[in-house]
């Protein structure tokens, strides 16, 4: 379960977040702002911080999402403080001790850790008291009745399923109404086509075949008719036919694409499924069971999923609500 629990004071955990954070470091800092939230300020730093590892080619795009990840934070840590939410000075100090202890065990030295990642310990200070006051708000708002029906309709989500899928993506990013409708009608029309290829494909087996290998043929069939066809897609993929390897149900894909795929028996396609990618056409080529978890062994595992929902469902009226202004870039 390891791919759903985040700990903020494990080093790699540190080495992985922490530079998308502390928009409170306006306060220390002299660098200008890359935006302010209800007035307060996200530091231009907390955006290099992040970019740093990025390649330049990539990294106009990969601002606009840092960015917006910044301001989500802001608005969460704003909200959950309005709540009542507290972090007392005791509990953050034995965090900030805990990262100390996680980077000696990793033979890192904690001074030369915070340099690299251009963190001052304010900085962690001040991430580590957003934890938290949001695992304070998610534990308040969460009880063990809300948490076990959660889990009894998701728990593919939990049990380690996995399935191993092929995509051919057509681009939607940056488009208009009329581009995006020209994408889908594009996909519609590859579905088509790969369809009929595979019809004629299977029409041809031998019917004497047993109903187990006329099942791995007409996967075989689908499988080479799909890769042959992925070469038009936008995603980097296509090098391999469109296949993803295996993934299981949260964690690694995005919500719309995951869904697509778990609802799919091997040999079965979805499309258009659409993501902010754009739009998918999604072929199942294997399918692995889960194992059956007890509620009590994986609590805090679901908690820690529910907590990313309760994220998504609180975001969009505390966007719509706020004050967020984007500094301007460049002269």
């Amino acid at each position: 379960m390891s791919v759903m629990r985040k700990t903020a004071i494990g080093v790699v955990v540190l080495a992985l977040l922490l530079p998308f954070q502390g928009p409170r470091a306006e306060e220390t800092l002299p660098a200008p702002r890359a935006a302010t939230v209800n007035g307060e300020p996200i530091p231009e730093l907390a955006v290099q911080r992040a970019l740093k590892p990025v390649p330049a080619e990539h990294q106009a795009k990969a601002r606009t999402e840092i960015l917006n990840f910044l301001i989500d934070m802001a608005l969460l840590d704003q909200f959950v403080i309005k709540q009542g939410m507290t972090a007392p000075k005791e509990e953050v100090e034995a965090r900030v001790a805990k990262v100390k202890e996680e980077a000696a065990k990793s033979g890192r030295d904690f001074a030369a850790l915070l340099k690299q990642l251009m963190l001052t310990e304010d900085d962690l200070r001040q991430q580590l008291a957003a934890d938290l006051r949001w695992e304070k708000y998610v534990k308040a708002n969460t009880t063990d009745k809300n948490l076990a029906e959660f889990y009894a309709t998701r728990k593919d989500w939990f049990d380690g399923s996995q399935v191993r899928a092929r995509h051919i993506l057509i681009s939607t990013e940056g488009a208009d109404a009329q581009a995006r409708e020209a994408a889908r009608a594009r996909l519609l029309s590859l579905q088509k086509q790969i369809e009929s290829r595979i019809a004629e494909k299977t029409a041809k087996l031998d019917p004497k075949l047993d109903p187990l290998a006329q099942q791995e043929a007409r996967l075989k069939a689908a499988i080479e008719v799909f890769s042959e066809a992925a070469k038009d897609s936008d995603c980097p993929s296509k090098k391999n036919g469109g296949d993803l390897g295996w993934f299981p149900r949260v964690g690694s894909m995005v919500e719309p694409f995951a869904r697509a795929a778990f609802a799919l028996k091997p040999g079965e396609m979805a499309g258009p499924v659409e993501t902010q990618f754009g739009y998918h056409l999604v072929l199942c080529t294997g399918k692995m069971a889960g194992k059956d978890l007890k509620f009590e062994d994986i609590k805090e595992d679901i908690r820690e999923v529910y907590a990313e929902k309760l994220r998504e469902q609180l975001l969009p009226d505390l966007r719509k609500n706020a004050r967020i202004e984007i500094a301007k870039q460049g002269p």
